[in-house]
């Protein structure tokens, strides 16, 4: 039977349908903005386990190779028989991964968040006295100039009252409920479908790193059945370095933060500064977002502790100073090397955009996605560069004038270069009137008398 495909009049049909289809299926997508949303929302919200263990399997996946990597031929000698063994490796490790996390956050939570609800605590008893003592010290400041004195007095003021307002009305009684337990209503149901999430998202963990060679295999499979092999080499080859982009640079900068928030622990400690355990927290989190992430936990931790003392701020701002001096030309491209391959206004690019759109996940991520997009967008750029046999290195265009249509000759940029309209006009001019014009020019044509 002959395939209808083969028959021009029936594909134009067919590409025609297709258009219809789907500008019927935009305006209506448009039309039922609110309710496509609403059922994203559904379904993100039932998968959410999922995606948690996702994201636990992901940056357990270096430790879990390592482990497979040293433990896999001491099983190979326990069980004989090779698959089994090495079934039962990949198992034994999952589990001793997972666990392995779980006993490093809940070390963690458990010696943070006890002194942190204190910090906090402490910070709202004394914040009065504190707010006081600062008015004084600006009062002394600017005792010389009574009109910027009234002013700062006002804002200080009204700053004060708004911080205590909230504090009191809202961050206190929250405060108060957790740690007393009482954990009624709405808490009680959002406890009960956070421990749902980490419970059925520990074990999608366990399932994933245990499965994840089948998993990589099934998606090869689906992806050279749906492409020619050469595009679904370049897809395999594309998400190999999606993998490398983004598991580089997260697990390294959860790497490099952990340092940084043990380094500010340790010099807060040795320095005697108020709020310790706090601020060491406001700087390890926030050193996860790249380039703005130092200011973010450094500004309000020096407000924090310019309440307490005004001289000890100033050490702690020159403490930051000095330590992102550290983290930005020595930790850091220690740890991450150039993961990401980003200039630095591309990278502040990428945070400004992705956090506006997606909040605190999009300022972490922002940056290696961006950087996939513009490695594809340069992948694209040489390759059609190069089947138009013309140069791919961004430095032969800095000084480029123009391109020669028939040599591809790299003409540089003087102040004696002939723009290309002028040497094809000159090149008209001086033609023979027995010569045939050249393909892309029209002779004159005289008009008949």
């Amino acid at each position: 039977m002959k395939n209808p495909f083969h028959n021009r009049y029936f594909r134009i049909a067919v590409s025609a349908w297709l258009v219809i289809a789907m500008s019927i299926l935009c305006f209506f997508a448009f039309y039922k903005m609110n309710t496509i949303v609403g059922v994203v929302k559904n379904i993100s919200a039932i998968l959410r386990p999922f995606t948690f263990g996702f994201v636990v399997a992901y940056l357990l996946l270096p430790i879990f190779n390592g482990m497979v990597k040293h433990c896999e031929p001491l099983m190979l000698r326990v069980v004989r028989n090779q698959e089994k063994a090495r079934g039962i490796n990949r198992l034994l490790c999952s589990l001793l991964s997972v666990t392995f996390f779980l006993f490093v956050v809940g070390g963690l939570l458990s010696m943070v968040l006890p002194q942190l609800a204190e910090s906090i605590m402490g910070l709202i008893e004394k914040m009065p006295a504190y707010l006081q003592q600062s008015e004084m010290w600006l009062t002394n400041l600017f005792s010389n100039n009574p009109v910027l004195e009234e002013n700062l007095q006002q804002l200080y003021a009204a700053a004060s009252e708004t911080m205590l307002s909230w504090a009191n009305q809202q961050l206190v009684p929250q405060l108060i409920e957790v740690m007393k337990g009482n954990l009624v209503g709405s808490f009680v149901s959002n406890a009960l479908s956070f421990m749902k999430t980490v419970l059925v998202g520990v074990i999608s963990a366990v399932y994933m790193l245990n499965s994840k060679h089948t998993f990589a295999a099934q998606a090869k499979k689906l992806i050279y059945s749906m492409f020619e092999t050469d595009t679904a080499n370049a897809v395999v080859e594309n998400f190999r370095f999606v993998h490398k982009v983004f598991g580089g640079f997260i697990t390294g900068k959860l790497l490099d933060s952990l340092i940084i928030g043990l380094i500010t622990f340790v010099a807060m400690t040795v320095l005697k500064m108020p709020y310790i355990m706090l601020i060491s927290v406001i700087i390890g989190v926030t050193n996860i977002i790249p380039f703005f992430g130092p200011f973010i936990g450094a500004i309000p931790s020096t407000i924090l502790i310019f309440l307490v003392s005004p001289l000890q701020a100033v050490y702690f701002v020159i403490f930051i100073l000095i330590l992102q001096q550290f983290d930005g030309n020595i930790l850091g491209p220690k740890i991450l090397g150039d993961s990401t391959g980003l200039a630095s206004f591309w990278v502040m690019f990428a945070i400004l955009l992705f956090g506006g759109l997606f909040g605190f996940v999009g300022m972490v991520v922002g940056v290696p996605l961006f950087a996939v997009i513009y490695s594809a967008i340069s992948g694209l750029v040489n390759r059609s560069l190069r089947n138009k046999d013309i140069s791919t290195a961004t430095a032969d265009y800095i000084r480029l004038d123009h391109i020669d249509a028939e040599s591809k000759e790299m003409i540089p940029l003087t102040a004696q270069t002939t723009p290309p309209t002028a040497i094809k006009l000159e090149r008209f001019k001086r033609r023979k009137p027995e010569e045939k014009p050249e393909k892309g020019e029209h002779p004159k044509i005289e008009k008949k008398k």
